[in-house]
């Protein structure tokens, strides 16, 4: 009996280094929740900026209102790119910091091969993506955005799912479905990328922080 529980311990470690080096899990679900809520606040402003509430269909489209809008003296696109890069950067470094938290409880590195494999399958979608909807933004194209930024988000995330927790993949397809349909709703660009943005990283980053990090 005692032989045999040794070598199921033995398998267990055996597949556990094997998972340690092919799959990044120190992905912090907490970093997933922190996006989610930069992603809330950079909508909140976008809202306040055009003058419309969610599902409001007695103005016109936000991005009609955004062409058009300059509130606070900004210009429109040069609004969306302030509060996109502010919440890029604000989701990116919470993600760092709670996943380098996770991470180091995982005795797993933040900077090591399997890492550097997931960042660069996530960086050759999503800065193509980003280049892609600044040509969007520079020509006026506002309402596609949203769904866009869903797709490829989307892409990037079942690319890289490869090398970090299989629950990404799901996440990932959920965004790009999302995204289609919000292509097909363009009046509703704006709540879909709340949706997939904010509610759903709240969501699967409380999902996953209960399953792998709560003791």
């Amino acid at each position: 009996m005692t032989s045999t529980h040794e070598q199921l311990k033995d398998l267990r470690e055996i597949r556990s280094l094997m998972e340690r080096s092919s799959r990044f899990i120190g992905l912090s679900g907490l970093s997933g929740i922190a996006a989610g809520l930069c992603a809330l606040a950079g909508a909140t402003a976008t809202y306040i900026y055009i003058g419309v509430q969610p599902f409001d269909k007695a103005h016109q489209t936000y991005f009609d209102l955004a062409i058009s809008s300059s509130k606070w003296g900004i210009h429109y696109v040069k609004f969306f790119i302030i509060t996109a890069l502010a919440t890029i950067l604000s989701a990116i470094f919470l993600g760092i910091l709670f996943t380098k938290r996770h991470a180091h409880q995982k005795k797993q590195s933040i900077w090591d091969a399997t890492a550097q494999r997931l960042l660069t399958s996530l960086a050759i979608p999503l800065s193509t993506g980003g280049f892609f909807c600044l040509a969007l933004l520079l020509h006026g194209s506002i309402g596609y955005l949203a769904p866009a930024t869903l797709v490829f988000y989307g892409l990037a995330l079942v690319n890289g799912s490869k090398y970090t927790l299989h629950d990404v993949y799901y996440l990932g397809l959920t965004e790009i479905a999302l995204g289609l349909v919000a292509m097909f709703m363009l009046r509703y660009g704006l709540e879909f990328w709340v949706i997939g943005f904010g509610v759903l990283h709240i969501v699967y980053g409380t999902m996953m922080y209960f399953k792998y990090e709560r003791k």
